[in-house]
């Protein structure tokens, strides 16, 4: 037994389908006509801001977000666990002053 119901959108639903997109929305029984019916929802796309770099370090970065202030190291294993934790006292200490500059350059 086959059942063949109609879905009711509308034109730029079909637009965007025949684009490749995905369309999210949705699907109800229309009360005064009785049809199924897909209503796509309204969605604002995100606009994510790019992060300013405060500063490149030896082994790594300093960024700043609306939100954070984020500092990325990546250290080569064959230096040694002695030598690494030095690399990372001296990058930690370079990022610190990294920031206080930048505080006086922007209240200035």
């Amino acid at each position: 037994m086959n059942i063949k119901k109609y879905i009711e959108f509308a034109e730029e639903l079909l637009n965007s389908l025949a684009e490749g997109k995905h369309v999210q929305g949705a699907l109800y029984r229309d009360e005064i006509t009785g049809r199924i019916t897909f209503k796509a929802y309204n969605c604002k796309p995100r606009i994510r801001l790019k992060d300013r770099i405060v500063r490149y370090l030896e082994h790594g970065w300093v960024k700043e977000s609306p939100q954070r202030i984020k500092v990325y190291e990546s250290i080569p294993k064959e230096i040694g666990t002695a030598r690494m934790m030095g690399v990372l006292d001296r990058e930690v200490k370079e990022a610190k002053d990294a920031l206080i500059e930048r505080e006086i350059i922007d209240f200035v």
